[in-house]
Formats: structure tokens, C-alpha cells, sequence
């Protein structure tokens, strides 16, 4: 064998990130829909300046931003990767349920696409029929999970016992918004970066917003929890039109409050209708998040040119050296927004001491259903409360009995007027405070908010109905559990158990409890 045969490749993304003394640039490209478009020629001509240029260390490619069809991220980037860049791939998990996953998986592995960015995705609203069916079958957690059992050796029970993959080389990363006004809202992305961590990621990606204690605060967060990751700032070129469109959240979780769109609407004004400002403050930007201790910078902007970009790191680079005498132009808090650290007065950033929680009012009201519902836990659905083993024995014995159909109606009827009960066999609502994510959350999340709501509301019903997450957070709150939130990685829904007894299968430990509860597992007497 010829030295170097069969070696890998090195990750030129990989390295930059994890080089202390390398600032990681990534660019971000939007393919849009169509094959042959100018929007894909865009592409593939960016991509190649790119490579030649040198300032860049990967390409970002979008997954159906906006919950649009678009051309395949994973295709194009196996394009990408003959260029001499590497591609970072957006890794959703709204439109591909977990065996797709884990096929386009093993495909990225094949092609040496080894770069994802892991995360929930916009919700569906487009498609050649209509609206397409969301997914969001497996959370960004799960994903990383399988990700670090790939890269393991993914093993699996087979025919003739157990198989095990060649180990593969992702380099995969999540996302996590700062940018959030309400305490529930902020506090559920913190809860929920723990376990994307804890799950494997290897970096992390801000969302998009302007505040600079916001934005420290997310770099703050990490120095805090002792982690030894890298973290990459969101940097967006901001044009006057587009910033209107995520001043109402029409692009979810993008934050630009209306001190900041009164500012950029005068510079739209200018005869350059404001491209010289917001390029500049794209390179303050940069400084600003090199000063503070960022590994690398995520920068986007509907056309963006290379050139563009290569202004943005040479610029920010000289403005670096005073980065700290910038922080007064990024001053555009959220009304009345909520900050996990107490503010420096000194230095307009972050101090590291949380900020004391215990006195704040909720976001949301309690309805009456919750102190309902914790009296009824309390009473039989845990082990060790006073009803568990006489419900546990009823349910034994009425299984695969003409007696469980009507049991299970009544529990179903019962749960749908007080949850609007899914059916779904597999209950997580003693894990969201009684807020059942099955019904109240359009993506089906069990492990915490997606990056989507805005100033408390669902990115999908906004202004109609408050996220299930601060919901979930204030019920907590009201009697000083929120950190109850604060847990390890809940499994995916278990289909199998569809529309059959959730309770039964509490009882009989099938379910996702069974391991948080130690419930000793009954088979059912037909082995369904």
C-alpha cells in the first residue's frame, strides 16, 4: 500500500475550528429551488472563488430555509467537496424521518461529507401539492446521537448477531439562540444546549441578532458550564427589506429590534441605499466577536459575493484591535428582554453572575389543569405513590381482555378534553409540566424549545398560542421546578405504541418512563 492510500482526508474546517489561533470563517449559501438555476450556478461559482480565495474554511448550504423546497443541501455538497472546501451541510430534521436520516447519513459519509450543522429546522409551509407534511420524526439530539454512534461504529442487531460499521469521521455541530426575550424562552434553549452537548456536538452556532450583551452571552454561557467547545458567531449582512421581515419574526428566531430597523431604514435611504453601512457593521461585528473569544464567525446575506466576504474578515481583522469600543453601536436589547448574567456596567457586556430568577413574574399564566394534574400524578402515576401498584395490577389483568378497549377509551376521552389528547401510547406529559408536545407543539419537540418563538409565542401560531416550552417553564416556576427542565435526552416517540393505553403501558414499563422510573418490564400475553 502506497503511504498515504486509504487515509482520510484532512478537515480543513475541523482544524481551523479547533486551531486557538485561527479565526474560522464559514460562508453561507442559499441554493434556493430548481437543479440548473441561476441560484445553483451562484452556488458552484461562489463555492469556486471560495477555494481559490482561501479566507474561507467551509460552505454553508441551507436545507429548505423557510420551510421551502429547495435543491438538496447533501447533493450539492458532494459537488462542493471535488472544490477543495468543505462543505457545511444544514442538517435539519423537519422534512426526513429517522431512517432517511440515517440513509442521507451513510451517503455524506461515502461522498467525505463530514460537516453538519445539526438542527430542528423552520416548520413546512410550501410544496408542489400544497403544504408539505412536517416530519420531524427524531430532535437534533437524537441526530447527534446517532452521529457519535457512527462515528463509534455504529452497531445494530442483525440476522446472524450483531453488526458493527466502520467508524465514521463527522464533524457535527448545533445551533442555540441567545436572542430571546423572556426568561422561559432563553432558559429552554440554555436547558436544551446541555443536552445537544451532552449528545455529542462538537461546536456550537449562534442564531442571528444584534445585541452585543447577547451576544457575549452565549460564549459566556459556555465558559461558565466548563466546556471546551467551540462556539461561532452569526454574522448577517442586513439590508433594510430584510431586516423589516425579521423585525415580525418572518424569519424565525432572527432577531432586529425597532431601535435597530429605525437606524438601518435611514441608512437605506443613502444613495448606496445603505450597502456600505451594513458591510461595516458586518465588519464590527466580526471584531467584536473575535474580541470576545468566538472561535470562528458564520457569515450570510442574500447576495453576498466572495469579495463581499474577504471585506468583512480584512476589515474586522484591523477593526479587531479596538473591538471593545464597538460594543456601544450593538446596544439594541429586546424591551424588558431577559439576560442570564447581570450586566458589567463597566464594560456594557456580561458579568459571570447569574442573574437571581427566583423574584421574576411569569411569562405566562398557570392554568388551573396544572395543580390538577400534579395531584393526580402524585396520587398513582409514579412508583411509590399510593394508587401505582393497584394500577399496575389492573392493567395487567385487563390487557388482551375485552376490558381494555373501553379502558383505554375512557383514559383517551378523558386526556383529550383536558390535553387534546395525540394517542400517541408514549405520554410525555409528565415530562413538559402537563403541556402535552404532541398536540401544543406543531414540531412534536420532547426535549426542549425550538429556536422559532418570538417574545413567548410559537413560531407557528404567533400571537395565538405561547410556546410549549414557556408554558411548560412557568407552570415549573410557579412552584420553583423549573429546573425540572433541565434533564437528560428523552428518546423519540416510540411509534409502536400508537394509539394504544399510554397508561397500560406506563404501568407495564413499555414506555419512555420505564427507564426514568425503573419499571420493570411485562410482556403482554399476546407479545404485542
Amino acid at each position: 500500500m502506497e503511504v498515504g492510500e486509504n487515509m482520510p482526508k484532512i478537515n480543513k474546517f475541523k482544524e481551523s475550528l479547533l486551531d486557538k489561533n485561527t479565526m474560522s470563517i464559514t460562508w453561507e449559501l442559499v441554493p434556493g429551488r430548481g437543479a440548473r438555476e441561476k441560484a445553483q450556478e451562484d452556488v458552484i461559482i461562489n463555492a469556486e472563488k471560495a477555494s481559490k480565495g482561501r479566507k474561507v474554511h467551509a460552505l454553508t448550504l441551507t436545507d429548505n430555509p423557510g420551510g421551502n423546497p429547495a435543491i438538496s443541501a447533501e447533493i450539492l455538497a458532494a459537488e462542493i467537496v471535488q472544490m477543495g472546501i468543505e462543505p457545511l451541510v444544514h442538517f435539519t430534521c423537519k422534512d426526513k424521518n429517522s431512517n432517511q436520516i440515517e440513509s442521507l447519513l451513510y451517503a455524506l459519509d461515502r461522498v467525505e461529507v463530514r460537516n453538519l450543522l445539526v438542527m430542528t429546522g423552520d416548520y413546512i409551509y410550501s410544496g408542489f401539492f400544497g403544504r408539505a407534511r412536517p416530519v420531524f420524526d427524531l430532535e437534533p439530539m437524537h441526530v447527534l446521537t446517532l452521529l457519535s454512534a457512527m462515528n463509534r461504529g455504529l452497531e445494530y442487531d442483525g440476522p446472524k448477531g450483531t453488526k458493527k460499521h466502520k467508524p465514521s469521521e463527522f464533524f457535527a455541530g448545533a445551533v442555540c439562540s441567545p436572542f430571546k426575550k423572556t426568561e422561559a424562552e432563553l432558559m429552554a434553549q440554555y436547558y436544551k444546549l446541555k443536552m445537544k452537548v451532552a449528545a455529542g456536538a462538537k461546536f456550537i452556532v449562534s442564531q442571528i441578532g444584534f445585541d452585543a450583551r447577547k451576544i457575549h452571552e452565549l460564549i459566556q454561557f459556555v465558559k461558565v458550564n466548563n466546556w471546551d467547545i467551540p462556539v461561532v458567531g452569526n454574522i448577517y449582512v442586513l439590508p433594510y427589506g430584510t431586516a423589516k421581515l425579521m423585525s415580525k419574526n418572518g424569519i424565525p428566531g432572527c432577531v432586529v429590534t425597532d431601535k435597530m430597523l429605525a437606524e438601518l431604514e435611514k441608512e437605506s435611504k443613502a444613495p448606496d441605499k445603505g450597502r456600505k453601512a451594513r458591510y461595516l457593521r458586518a465588519a464590527k461585528m466580526y471584531a467584536i466577536m473575535k474580541g470576545m473569544g468566538y472561535s470562528g464567525v458564520h457569515i450570510g446575506g442574500h447576495g453576498t459575493k466572495y469579495e463581499d466576504i474577504e471585506y468583512i474578515i480584512d476589515k474586522g481583522e484591523g477593526l479587531s484591535k479596538d473591538w471593545i469600543s464597538l460594543i456601544s453601536e450593538f446596544d439594541y436589547p429586546m424591551p424588558d428582554g431577559f439576560y442570564y448574567f447581570e450586566k458589567d456596567e463597566k464594560t456594557g457586556l456580561n458579568s459571570d453572575r447569574v442573574t437571581d430568577r427566583k423574584g421574576r413574574a411569569l411569562d405566562t399564566k398557570v392554568e388551573l389543569i396544572y395543580p390538577l394534574s400534579k395531584i393526580v400524578h402524585a396520587l398513582m402515576l409514579e412508583p411509590g405513590t399510593l394508587l401505582w401498584k393497584p394500577m399496575r395490577a389492573i392493567a395487567k389483568s385487563i390487557e388482551d381482555t375485552v376490558f381494555e378497549k373501553p379502558y383505554h377509551f375512557i383514559e383517551h376521552i378523558t386526556k383529550t378534553i383536558l390535553y387534546d389528547c395525540k394517542d400517541c401510547g408514549d405520554c410525555a406529559l409528565p415530562d413538559l409540566a402537563y403541556v402535552c408536545p404532541m398536540s401544543q407543539c406543531p414540531k412534536n419537540i420532547r426535549n426542549g424549545a425550538c429556536g422559532g418563538s418570538y417574545d413567548g409565542w410559537c413560531e407557528v401560531y404567533p400571537g395565538k398560542k405561547k410556546c410549549a416550552y414557556v408554558r411548560a417553564y412557568s407552570r415549573l416556576k410557579s412552584c420553583s421546578k423549573e429546573h425540572y427542565l433541565d434533564h437528560d435526552m428523552i428518546p423519540p416517540w416510540n411509534l409502536n405504541l400508537n394509539q394504544t393505553s399510554s397508561w397500560i403501558n406506563l404501568y407495564l414499563g413499555r414506555d419512555h418512563n420505564a427507564d426514568k422510573y425503573g419499571i420493570e418490564r411485562i410482556d403482554s400475553k399476546n407479545n404485542k
